[in-house]
């Protein structure tokens, strides 16, 4: 298992940057996936960044140029770096890990964090 707790949410302007981070309560390299996803209100849960497989990073089409995943493993830490955001970016943001378990795996979410960009 693997507990995941998020920081970094706020109200920003657009245009405005913030940086969201996410600790897990062990080794990320013992992870097989970590990264964010985001929620607005009354739409479907949608990728925002993950590291898979080690090193690879996918971005959601919508946030690609703009946000930065990246990790510090000596503190187990996925931090997401959001610049140039738009009032569109406004949503839950929800940490996300998944752990290999035998033939199959489990995913974890943190419990969220809000991200609010004003126009």
């Amino acid at each position: 298992q693997v507990q995941l707790v998020e920081s970094g949410g706020g109200l920003v302007q657009a245009g405005g940057s913030l940086r969201l981070s996410c600790a897990a309560s062990r080794s990320i390299f013992s992870i097989n996936a970590m990264g964010w996803y985001r929620q607005a209100p009354g739409k479907q849960r949608e990728l925002v960044a993950v590291f898979t497989s080690g090193s690879i990073t996918n971005y959601g089409d919508s946030v690609k140029g703009r946000f930065t995943i990246s990790r510090d493993n000596a503190k187990n830490t996925v931090y997401l770096q959001m610049n140039s955001l738009k009032p569109e970016d406004t949503a839950v943001y929800y940490c996300y890990a998944r752990l290999l378990v035998g033939l199959g795996d489990n995913d974890y979410w943190g419990q969220g964090t809000q991200v609010t960009v004003s126009s």
